[in-house]
């Protein structure tokens, strides 16, 4: 038996960057960025120098780089404010009168606010939070719908010094009481309700329940949105108006050290007890802040959506900091992609003229199995850019993406990235690396990743390994809130002096990257370890298929053997014939080994609200054991309840 991880994707379809576009972009050639690339290697000190430089500083930094594996430090002796870089230094330099967010509630409502007054209601946010007691260190959550009072308090906690834990407005009341017991909150920010497919989601209702148990809270601020009747405890519940909105508008930031802990962010763990991944102010901010600017070729007048919700990271790094830090117009949207139709992304490009667009590839999967006629429906010649994010896009999903949506003119960026990297580790900048489908391609700047065998030698091209990185980065996570020993054996142990990813990759013979997804999701079949994403890319592409997630069950035989649940295409019909096919066209495009033992027919997948299938739990279903654990991010709990009854 082997342990190394069996890639088996194949893909030659190369796409360069349009001419046009790479013209006006700020890396234009392979050239410039093998040059970019080399110096922010050889020399990291004055590259991330020169970078942090743009952004403002109330002491310059003394000292731009310290690595004592596991631990790092990025721009000692600095002081620095990131909502100040956000907010004030566009307007004191005249740029105030730009629209910094243009958001949209999921009945239609739209609000725009300028940077100018974005910093005002922030300014207001931050006096209120003081006045309630809350300083410098003092942990906040935030348990909010996507509304703009989520980034303003976001903003207005890195103002003043205060630490932000926001906590998806998905999760139930024990996650929540878990989140805020473990972070110590002194204040939690919710509001009544929030919109989720013309249904009240009751944050407020669930924030109650939790504070049942969680001690360290004071109190409790209600920004009312859906207007569902909720009970208010006299002494610690405050109103949103009657708090933030009568506080002075007037607010200086307050500089901070460099290294100062500037949110923590919950993400699952392996034991089941979350972990609460801690990021600090500069590096952060300065990972943030290039990411955005050089992968997403931001210039003045784009107009840039992530669908993301700022519960995730994705929405901490590109709906709020990196973006504003890049003195973008951002568009942040309430609900759901299906709300009121299936056409309401389409919808809203066009009605915002939406040039920048970055979403998930299981929402992108979703809007194929809806059907083109959606996206056909409107003008969105507006776009110039793509993006992907979350986990491997499959080559079939990228290709619709790339015709369907961008015209076939828009070149993708393909992003991998995880909440504990804080910002893009991989991706091609657009107007300079030419495109594979499915692939991340290579490296950000000061990005040293590797590939290496179970026994920490480094894999072949085109050998399937885990995927590690070298060298520090100024946006990794510091330590784990509270465990400094859970950060050393879960990032650092596996393979010493290395950060240890998680995940399976390989490269391949032009140097690009191919995440296969977690080592999680590998499973081991007659010796044959195998990533789940490459087979489920297979059966993704049959032109009936919408959706795949493959898993493994126990197999006495072969150690485990694969289960495929699929959901077809709106008008397929599920039959053995097909299923036949299904397991055929695996066997044919990457051997027998590879060949499903069952393949079975979904509706839909069970899903968390970020979109990401939950194959721990189709896991125990194929095993034949009832599904345990915590279930309370699934987006649709129905979902589970169908697959259940179908194996009974």
């Amino acid at each position: 038996m082997t342990n190394a991880i069996v890639s088996v994707s194949k893909e030659s379809r190369l796409f360069e960057p349009p001419e046009a576009f790479a013209a006006a972009a700020r890396v234009g050639a392979r050239e410039t960025y093998d040059a970019m690339y080399r110096r922010s290697i050889d020399d990291p000190e004055g590259f991330w120098g020169e970078l942090a430089a743009e952004l403002h500083w109330f002491d310059a930094p003394k000292t731009i780089r310290q690595w004592d594996p596991p631990k790092t430090r990025w721009f000692e002796g600095g002081t620095t404010n990131l909502s100040y870089n956000c907010l004030d230094r566009h307007v004191a330099a005249g740029g105030g009168d730009k629209a910094a967010l243009v958001w949209e509630g999921e009945p239609g409502d739209v609000r725009t606010l300028s940077y100018t007054e974005l910093l005002r209601e922030t300014a207001r946010c931050a006096n209120a939070l003081r006045r309630l007691g809350v300083g410098a260190g003092d942990r906040v959550v935030i348990y909010m719908g996507m509304v703009p009072e989520a980034a303003i308090t976001m903003l207005a906690c890195a103002r003043i010094g205060a630490i932000h834990s926001v906590i998806f407005g998905g999760f139930a009341a024990d996650a929540v009481r878990d989140r805020v017991n473990d972070a110590g909150a002194k204040l939690i920010v919710t509001q009544d309700g929030a919109w989720r497919r013309g249904k009240v989601v009751a944050l407020k209702e669930h924030v109650d329940r939790a504070l049942a148990s969680c001690p360290s809270v004071e109190h409790t601020l209600v920004l009312r949105r859906t207007g569902n009747p909720i009970e208010m405890v006299a002494g610690r519940d405050l109103e949103w108006t009657e708090t933030v909105g009568v506080a002075h508008h007037e607010c200086d930031a307050v500089p901070v050290a460099a290294e100062h802990p500037l949110f923590i962010l919950y993400t699952s763990g392996t034991t089941g007890k979350p972990k609460g991944v801690l990021h600090t102010t500069a590096g952060y901010m300065v990972g943030c802040y290039v990411t955005t600017k050089y992968v997403f070729d931001l210039r003045d007048d784009d107009v840039y959506w992530c669908t993301a919700d700022v519960g995730w990271v994705t929405g901490h790094s590109y709906i709020v900091y990196g973006p504003l830090a890049n003195h973008a117009t951002v568009v942040m949207y309430e609900g759901a992609p299906n709300h009121p139709g299936p056409d309401r992304f389409w919808a809203m490009i066009a009605k915002h003229r939406v040039t920048v667009f970055y979403t998930a590839p299981t929402a992108i999967r979703a809007f194929i199995r809806w059907g083109d006629e959606h996206p056909a429906r409107h003008d969105m010649s507006s776009l110039r850019l793509l993006g992907s994010v979350g986990e491997p896009i499959n080559p079939e999903a990228w290709m619709w993406y790339r015709d369907v949506i961008g015209g076939g003119r828009c070149p993708i960026v393909d992003t991998w990235w995880q909440t504990e990297t804080g910002a893009i580790m991989m991706a091609p900048l657009p107007g300079a690396i030419a495109t594979k489908p499915g692939s991340c391609t290579v490296p950000f700047f000061g990005v040293v990743p590797k590939i290496l065998r179970h026994d920490g030698t480094e894999a072949a091209t085109n050998e399937g390994g885990y995927l590690v990185i070298e060298q520090p980065w100024p946006s990794m996570l510091r330590t784990v809130w509270g465990d400094d020993e859970r950060f050393r054996e879960t990032y650092f142990s596996r393979f010493p002096g290395k950060y240890f990813t998680g995940d399976g990759a390989r490269r391949d013979e032009h140097g690009y990257f191919w995440v296969m997804g977690r080592v999680d999701d590998v499973v081991n079949v007659a010796g044959h370890r195998l990533g789940t994403a490459e087979i489920e890319s297979v059966l993704v592409a049959h032109p009936w298929v919408a959706e795949a997630a493959v898993v493994g069950r126990p197999d006495e035989l072969k150690g485990q053997a694969l289960v495929a649940f699929v959901t077809l295409k709106s008008g397929r019909e599920p039959t053995d014939p097909l299923a036949e096919e299904l397991a055929e066209l695996v066997s044919a495009e990457i051997g027998k080994f590879a060949r499903p033992d069952a393949i079975r027919f979904a509706d839909a997948l069970p899903k968390t609200r970020s979109g990401k299938i939950m194959r721990r739990l189709l896991g125990e279903l194929a095993a034949g054991q009832a599904p345990k654990g915590d279930t309370t991010t699934l987006e649709d709990i129905s979902v589970l309840a169908a697959l259940r009854t179908d194996d009974e």
